[in-house]
């Protein structure tokens, strides 16, 4: 084929509808969307589907660009290759331009389309290729590539690289976006292959030229840039010369940021190893310019070196019996707390007294994990413990840190970089030995940033931290002259090695008459004031305080029991306003229901015989430990009728594997067992065991509801009741040996809180009944055990009271 020949010829007329492309062209071979929500689109496609096609063939219309309102004299066809949505959800169309058509006279079909007669343009292309048109092939291929490569469009470069057919190859530059519409449009009215071959490759190479063009002037100004950082940093060495000459003349400079610093660092009074650090920052400070990124760095640095309180100490107070006054005055109980603040502050006076205030390089800091439900005063404690000692006191909130930098620090290298919270705290504080508790330690996370809990390991442990090292100061400080209270909900959230550095404080929770007197001495006071209320405007009952107490909350803590004390003097003070009530106004036991509503636990020893969980058999009382304290857990136990033919054990109530596990010891047991028992355990050959744990919602696991179990399922089998008054707790072996468990003292008090006066505990844990306060102690039953056959005579009721006599007649 020579460049003057013409290769093309026209076909047969067709008739197609015209969809119009405004300021867009489309060349043959070319794949394109279209939105279908443009209506002269959607009306092409719609017509191009009604008209039925010989041998079921896709749908053609005309691919024609109106520019500027006029339509060219060529157009593409094209055939519907898909109808659906669009990536962003609109209708739309697929496309593929096939063949170049001469567009004709106007014509009639079938839709709202504008239908023309059009003459496709056959591009013949001889095979083999003539000598010319194979070197500009080649040339175009060449051109292509160059441009495709520094895009980083590799996988465009096989593909273009494997068309052989010219037209094709010529068509293809219709994808490239630096082409005009005015171009794109002369490219499709060309309808010789090498005409369009050439004029692709003329404006390919006249881009590749603009690109080069715009190329050499960015390379001149990054030039020059670096021509002008160049000047900056000889006239920078210029003023240090000019500096030192001025300075070897005498003359008096005005001095600079780095001489400010100095000064600064020679006139704090530092430990001898940071200030030898800090003067090594200072002399890069003068080294570094203004602009460097690094100057800024030191400086940061060495402000938070100098705000330290490197030497700053408060003095404590020796007065131990004001100290404890104070604890007493201002927390209710919590007697181990107050008697570990008062041992440490009589070893510190005696240390001072003989001289002993340092030994070895440390200090007498104190290292308190507080372990105990919500609400018990873990944290307002902190504060009571620094104002008993005189010292000062920062709170740090560990929940949810999981960035092993925030107890650290950053390294300085990162931008905004920041000492970790320990050294922040101390800052904050203004003294090296204040008291700092270390809120919520059990819910420090980890994740890829690393382990906040191991990094705590060196601020905690007393024979470390006098030489704690953060990653943003990078010289050590004396952290053992400080008091450290942390305090967790779970003590088995709290990882082993860091609870082994400190010493364990556990708080159990309040007994009722404890609430009372704080409820009377601190919650109402302070509400009072948050009401606007008067001390001597309203009071409360002890009676209502009690009720409030043990009926309209249960908790070990005291924060619900805050949050009804407020609850009713907001309801009285808005009485009041609104003149429904005279002040002075009491509030007694009687009126808090017509204030506050019902009361929302009731005792399970004053609720009414035929409402009693244990009143079938088969029911029996447990005591477990959540993280809200003690509580009450009851196990519920059935049969299978025969006749369903069920059979061996099922275990609902979101169980762990340790109660699964102690729940098939105690079948075990009543199995192998059952005769001497006089239980009818042949029962359980037949017919399937069911046991649940309500509430169903709760997570439970551990062994001590083994002995609960065992109970359970002996009142099942031989029909006699547990005792209503009767709760126990214990782990049961295979042999029936009851063995100990933990948070005797929490169980209990929830035993008290329940009303329930009877409780079977492991005689192995009798030594903790030490913990429990003497007036819950009174009101319990206490019967240490150390078979499940004594708990059997214990918990269950006589064999003449079966269920039938007590539970209620039928209507």
């Amino acid at each position: 084929m020579t460049e003057g020949s013409n290769a093309s010829r026209e076909s047969t007329p067709i008739d197609l509808p015209v969809l119009p492309l405004d300021d867009e062209v489309v060349l043959p071979g070319m794949v394109v969307p279209l939105d279908l929500s443009d209506a002269e689109v959607r009306a092409a496609v719609e017509a191009a589907q009604a008209v039925a096609r010989p041998g079921g063939g896709k749908p053609e219309v005309l691919l024609v660009p109106r520019i500027d309102g006029n339509y060219t004299g060529t157009g593409v066809l094209g055939t519907v290759e898909q109808v659906g949505r669009l990536s962003d959800g609109d209708p739309g169309a697929l496309i593929r331009a096939r063949d170049r058509v001469r567009i004709g006279a106007g014509t009639s079909g079938p839709g709202n389309a504008l239908w023309v007669e059009g003459t496709r343009i056959e591009v013949a292309v001889p095979d083999p290729l003539p000598g010319s048109a194979a070197e500009l092939a080649k040339e175009y291929k060449a051109l292509a590539t160059s441009w495709l490569k520094k895009r980083g469009a590799w996988q465009v470069v096989d593909r273009v690289q494997q068309i052989d057919d010219i037209s094709a190859l010529a068509d293809n530059s219709g994808y490239s976006p630096f082409l005009t519409t005015a171009q794109k449009v002369q490219l499709l009215e060309t309808a010789d292959a090498v005409t369009r071959l050439k004029l692709a490759i003329q404006w390919l190479g006249e881009h590749l030229a603009e690109q080069d063009v715009a190329e050499s002037i960015a390379k001149d100004v990054q030039e020059g840039v670096d021509k002008q950082q160049r000047e900056f940093l000889l006239r920078r060495q210029l003023d240090a010369v000019r500096k030192e000459l001025s300075e070897l003349n005498g003359e008096s400079g005005s001095g600079d940021e780095s001489d400010d610093y100095r000064a600064r660092v020679e006139a704090a009074d530092l430990p001898g190893h940071v200030r030898e650090a800090a003067l090594k920052e200072v002399e890069k400070l003068e080294r570094s310019s203004d602009q460097s990124p690094e100057g800024s760095w030191i400086r940061t640095w060495l402000d938070t070196v100098l705000e330290l309180p490197w030497n700053e100490r408060t003095e404590d107070a020796y007065d131990i019996r004001g100290a404890r006054e104070i604890l007493d005055a201002e927390h209710a109980g919590l007697g181990d707390v107050k008697e570990r603040i008062t041992e440490y502050l009589a070893v510190r006076k005696r240390r001072a007294d003989r001289g002993l205030g340092v030994v070895g390089g440390r200090r007498g800091g104190a290292v308190l994990a507080l372990v105990g439900p919500p609400g018990v005063g873990k944290t307002s404690l902190g504060e009571s413990v620094a104002h008993a000692m005189g010292r000062k006191f920062v709170r740090v909130a560990l929940g949810g840190v999981r960035d092993e930098a925030e107890i650290r620090g950053h390294r300085r290298t990162y931008v905004g970089a920041l000492p970790g919270r320990i050294v922040r705290a101390v800052k904050e504080a203004g003294s090296m030995n204040p008291v700092v508790l270390l809120d919520e330690i059990d819910k420090v996370g980890s994740d890829f940033r690393g382990d906040p809990a191991a990094a705590l390991l060196e601020v905690l442990d007393p024979a470390q931290n006098h030489t704690f090292r953060d990653h943003y100061l990078e010289v050590e400080l004396d952290l053992s002259d400080v008091v450290f209270l942390a305090t967790a909900n779970v003590l088995d959230a709290i990882p082993e090695a860091l609870l082994d550095r400190m010493e364990l404080v556990t708080l159990d929770g309040y007994t009722e008459d404890e609430k009372v007197v704080i409820a009377r001495d601190h919650l109402l006071p302070r509400q009072l004031e948050r009401a606007g209320l008067e001390k001597d405007e309203v009071g409360l009952d002890e009676s209502a305080l009690r009720k409030l107490a043990g009926e309209y909350t249960r908790e070990a803590g005291v924060r619900n029991l805050e949050r009804s004390v407020a609850r009713l003097l907001r309801k009285v003070a808005a009485q009041h306003e609104l003149g429904e009530r005279e002040l002075p106004f009491t509030v007694s036991e009687q009126d808090l229901r017509g204030l506050i509503g019902r009361p929302h636990h009731v005792p399970e020893s004053a609720q009414d015989p035929a409402g009693r969980r244990t009143a079938v058999p088969g029911v029996a009382t447990g005591l477990a430990v959540t993280g809200a304290g003690g509580d009450v857990l009851f196990v519920e136990a059935s049969l299978a009728d025969p006749e369903t033919g069920a059979s061996g054990l099922t275990l609902t109530g979101q169980l762990g594997d340790v109660m699964k596990e102690s729940a098939q010891i105690a079948l075990s047991f009543l199995r192998s067992h059952g005769a001497e028992l006089e239980l009818p355990v042949a029962d359980l050959k037949d017919r399937g065991v069911h046991i649940h744990f309500p509430a169903g919602a709760v997570p439970k696991d551990g062994p001590s509801a083994g002995i609960t179990l065992t109970t359970a399922l002996a009142s099942l089998l031989s029909g006699r009741l547990v005792r209503t008054d009767v709760a126990m707790t214990g782990e049961v072996s295979l042999t029936g040996r009851v063995l100990p468990i933990g948070g005797l003292k929490q169980k209990l008090l929830a035993a008290h809180r329940a009303g329930i006066t009877t409780v079977v505990i492991p005689q192995r844990n009798e030594a903790d009944l030490d913990d429990v306060p003497a007036e819950v102690l009174d009101t319990l039953d206490v019967h240490p055990v150390t078979d499940v056959r004594q708990v059997l005579e214990i918990a269950l009721a006589p064999a003449s009271a079966r269920a039938q006599d007590r539970l209620p007649a039928a209507a």
